[in-house]
C-alpha cells in the first residue's frame, strides 16, 4: 500500500506542476496536459500490471500522457489564435 501511495503522490505532483505552469491563455495546454496524465497514467497502468510493473507504468503513461496532451492542447490554442488574428484587406 506504501508504493501506491508514494506512485500516486509522484504522480499528482507532475500533474500539478505540469498545469501550475499554465495561464489564462495557455488554458486549453493545461487541460490537455491533465486530461493525457490522467489517461496515460491509467493505461500505463493496466500496461505495467501485465508485467507486474504496475506503477512504474503509471508514473511514465502519466508522464507521457502530460506531454502529448499538452503539445495537442498547445496545437488547438495556436490554431485558434491563427484563425482569430485579423487578416490582411484584400486590394
Amino acid at each position: 500500500m506504501k508504493k501506491i501511495n508514494q506512485t500516486f503522490l509522484a504522480a499528482s505532483a507532475v500533474i500539478l506542476l505540469l498545469s501550475g505552469c499554465a495561464t489564462e491563455p495557455g488554458k486549453k495546454t493545461a487541460v490537455g496536459a491533465g486530461v493525457g496524465a490522467l489517461v496515460g497514467a491509467g493505461v500505463g497502468a493496466i500496461i505495467g500490471n501485465q508485467s507486474g510493473e504496475r506503477d512504474k507504468g503509471a508514473l511514465v503513461g502519466g508522464l507521457l500522457g502530460a506531454g502529448i496532451g499538452g503539445a495537442v492542447g498547445n496545437a488547438k490554442e495556436a490554431k485558434e489564435k491563427k484563425a482569430a488574428a485579423p487578416k490582411p484587406p484584400r486590394n
